[in-house]
């Protein structure tokens, strides 16, 4: 195994969301933590025939959309229902006739807006909603809203692509702050007054985007399936010749958190208990309920032995900070949680299958967690060959938080299992 960390390491902004912003349909709704479609391009550059691939987390669902554009077949799996909703949309194929009526949807909705024609649908049960949109705004989305359901059908297409526009519009009206590793919350100086945008227009501007990046169909195929990675061979056919994948990381990000306005403004949540359920399903969630759970929670006879990964917990466990052991049974779920996935995932790849994961480190007060050292012994322990451990970039200003490109061949040996 070998671990390159460059010293000219730099942090790659084309590597990370901002270059998805721009780039057709990837650019549809902005998800901080998601990885550039410039990566996985780079890594399916390098086969001209046309591949399966899987990505075990979807994400935005960039590599299936990728692989869909580059004539593979782009197979990709979530437990959260709005980001199957949002991959499905991405990867299906819109004829001319579809991008005509939704815009004619869109004239209708603007006139039902301008018209004062429906009535307003109730505000989503967002904990202190305020704090993520001013009053006027709220009262045009829920007027939005309710123009949208009432011009279009939920699972029509003209309903689908209004809808992935309505995702834009709300997050580009909102408080929300992109500056930093998660989602944080304008400060007053940055809130722009509603009163000084035309609200309507920004939601037409964004129907025009989406409606754009549907008009380019992709040549391959693709599927959107719901479903645990840590149960791949429940959830998805057998036969794949290639990887390509960005897993939650180890850093207590909940992606829950991250998505909430999209999740209760489409209904796939009502409640904060129902947000924290859905978080405690994923791997590395920690949010809500999620978190008080792992106070009690205790390793399984199926967990991952590693000399490794017992010196980093008993660190994080024993250190000065009041909640270690929360801290440590956090990551340990984590690693355990990645253990039951790869054990899965072997069950679905063909022999001479190559697989990427893109992943950070972490550290946890002061601690260091090697993440990509610790996925590549559950590789190795599984049979696969070829494995490497390569930085890709510098994640931020600390200089010990590196993203890396963890890679292996299968064998087709199970004798991990």
């Amino acid at each position: 195994m070998m671990d390159s960390v460059g010293t000219s390491l730099r942090q790659r902004a084309e590597y990370t969301h901002r270059f998805n912003a721009k780039t057709g349909r990837h650019g549809w709704l902005r998800l901080t933590p998601a990885y550039s479609v410039k990566i996985v391009e780079e890594l399916m550059d390098r086969y001209r025939e046309p591949r399966r691939i899987l990505d075990p987390f979807c994400g935005t669902a960039t590599t299936a959309v990728s692989a869909a554009y580059r004539g593979h077949e782009g197979i990709t799996t979530d437990v959260n229902p709005f980001l199957v909703w949002l991959g499905q949309a991405k990867i299906a194929e819109y004829r001319e006739s579809s991008i005509l009526s939704t815009s004619a949807a869109c004239n209708r909705v603007s006139e039902s807006m301008d018209r004062d024609l429906v009535q307003p649908v109730m505000p989503p049960p967002i904990h202190n909603i305020g704090r993520w949109w001013s009053a006027d705004v709220l009262e045009f989305l829920c007027s939005l809203k309710a123009a949208i359901d009432f011009e279009t059908s939920k699972d029509s297409i003209e309903g689908t692509l209004l809808s992935v526009a309505f995702c834009r519009t709300l997050i580009r009206l909102s408080n929300a702050a992109f500056n930093h590793q998660s989602m944080s919350f304008k400060d007053e100086g940055q809130l722009e007054l509603a009163l000084a945008i035309d609200m309507l227009r920004v939601f037409t501007d964004d129907v025009q985007f989406v409606l754009t990046g549907a008009r380019y169909n992709p040549v391959g195929s693709g599927s959107v399936i719901f479903g645990d990675a840590r149960r791949l061979d429940d959830v998805v056919d057998g036969g794949f010749d290639l990887v390509i994948t960005s897993p939650p990381y180890a850093n207590r990000m909940s992606y829950i958190r991250e998505l909430r306005p999209y999740l209760y403004w489409l209904g796939f949540l009502e409640s904060g208990r129902d947000a924290g359920e859905l978080d405690w399903t994923s791997i590395g969630g920690t949010w809500g309920v999620a978190t008080s759970r792992l106070s009690d929670w205790s390793r399984t006879g199926r967990r991952f032995e590693s000399r490794l990964l017992d010196d980093v917990l008993d660190r994080i466990a024993h250190g000065s900070h009041k909640s270690g052991t929360i801290l440590a049974n956090y990551v340990a779920k984590y690693c355990d949680d990645m253990w039951e996935h790869f054990r899965s995932l072997v069950r679905v790849l063909n022999r001479g299958c190559e697989v990427h994961y893109i992943v950070g480190n972490s550290t946890f007060y002061g601690v260091l967690l090697p993440t990509e050292k610790i996925y590549a012994k559950m590789l190795e322990r599984l049979g696969f060959e070829k494995v490497q451990c390569t930085a890709i970039r510098k994640r931020n200003s600390k200089k010990e938080l590196v993203e890396f490109d963890v890679r292996g061949q299968w064998t087709g040996d199970n004798r991990g299992l």
